[in-house]
């Protein structure tokens, strides 16, 4: 009897991809207050195959213990493990001691942060790292929307009327008043400069507090599809001259929102502003719109009490409110972060998404933003010629 020889069989294999890390580092800027992940949001991540590593305390100014992280399945660590990973989160500018830390083609996530003190040391390190530097705000979609920009402008907004009208309403350091009045009161007067989405948030919370919103901007194109989003309650008005100083005389509330607008309150304007007046700036160069006020960074000092004897501008409104943020961010990130380990690998992800090629800074050793380029003093390279050649 023959027996029949034995086929070979295919074996099922499968090739595990390695867990991509994410590092979160605690931030050591005493200006930046918010922080990227809820535990929630980790949770996801790690369910989704990422190993996220966490400094000890790093999430302390939201209020979350290291605990609630851990049971998320983050695992706390030192400072240099976490900027060891293949992803580190970190919105304020990184100090220089920490860039050496980083590995090499490591994927670092921040704001933008172009004023940022030293920053053309700070460039050129990362480019000494070939570190992948990703600027969040300036992430677009392929509608053209800027998903961590749009969360952080509506946060600022929102936060200004409500420090705004908590400090007029404090009977010891502020006018002990309402900001929307009542039957037989004014309400408060407040004067929006710009009409982008910090803006309308802005006046949507001064509406709904009651106070009369004024929104001015240069651009009337730009202030009527603000007003046709905001609906009756806000009266828009082009930058003229008679009608600023006007405005400006009366408000009890001015906040500044874009570098678009181009408004500048100078000595001579500031001259004219009632006593008591708050006044914010939520652009991303702030005091530009205010030159003549002293700044006051909510991220490290407390607001200043309108009846103080002087103006001061206000900014950094959303480090005022950082656990909100972490909430708003941490959706945004979970997406994010989704997409890049679809890629395979951090580089991978730069080529394959054009909205992050926009956003990249610095792209394995070169300087892909004009901006970031001409801050360094460094030549200029397009992203899409590497990612051709590559």
């Amino acid at each position: 009897m023959n027996c029949p020889t034995p086929l070979e069989s295919p074996i099922e294999t499968m090739v595990a991809r390695r867990s991509l890390t994410i590092g979160l580092p605690r931030c050591v800027n005493s200006s930046e207050q918010r922080f990227p992940l809820t535990p929630e949001a980790v949770a996801t991540l790690v369910n989704r195959g990422f190993a996220v590593i966490m400094e000890k305390d790093a999430a302390g100014h939201i209020h979350y213990p290291d605990n609630a992280y851990m049971r998320a399945g983050a695992r706390i660590a030192s400072r240099h493990e976490t900027l060891e990973a293949d992803i580190v989160i970190h919105l304020a500018p990184l100090p220089l001691s920490d860039i050496s830390c980083l590995r090499r083609g490591a994927l670092l996530l921040s704001l933008a942060n172009f004023a940022r003190s030293n920053g053309a040391e700070v460039i050129r390190r990362l480019l000494d790292r070939k570190v992948i530097n990703i600027a969040l705000d300036l992430i677009a979609d392929e509608e053209g929307h800027h998903p961590f920009a749009d969360i952080l402008s509506e946060i600022d907004g929102r936060a200004a009327m409500v420090l705004a009208s908590s400090m007029m309403a404090d009977p010891q350091n502020g006018k002990g008043i309402l900001l929307g009045g009542v039957a037989g009161v004014n309400p408060c007067e407040v004067v929006i400069l710009g009409s982008n989405l910090a803006a309308s948030a802005a006046a949507r919370s001064a509406i709904g507090l009651g106070a009369t919103v004024r929104m001015f901007d240069d651009d009337v194109y730009r202030l009527r599809r603000a007003l046709r989003r905001l609906g009756e309650g806000v009266i828009g008005s082009s930058v003229h001259p008679n009608a600023l100083e006007n405005a400006i005389h009366s408000a009890d509330v001015v906040i500044a929102t874009s570098l678009k607008c181009r408004v500048v309150v100078d000595a001579e304007g500031e001259r004219i502003m009632k006593k008591g007046v708050l006044v914010f700036d939520l652009s991303d160069e702030p005091g530009k719109a205010f030159p003549a006020m002293p700044l006051v960074d909510l991220g490290e000092e407390s607001p200043r009490s309108p009846l103080s004897g002087r103006h001061y501008c206000h900014c950094n409104v959303g480090s005022a409110v950082p656990r909100t943020a972490a909430m708003a961010l941490s959706d945004t990130f979970i997406t994010m972060l989704d997409d890049i380990a679809g890629c395979g690998a951090c580089s991978s992800a730069i080529q394959l998404t054009t909205g992050l090629q926009k956003a990249a800074l610095t792209f394995l050793g070169k300087a892909v933003s004009r901006k970031v380029a001409e801050i360094a003093g460094v030549r200029y390279t397009d992203i899409n010629l590497l990612i051709s050649l590559s």
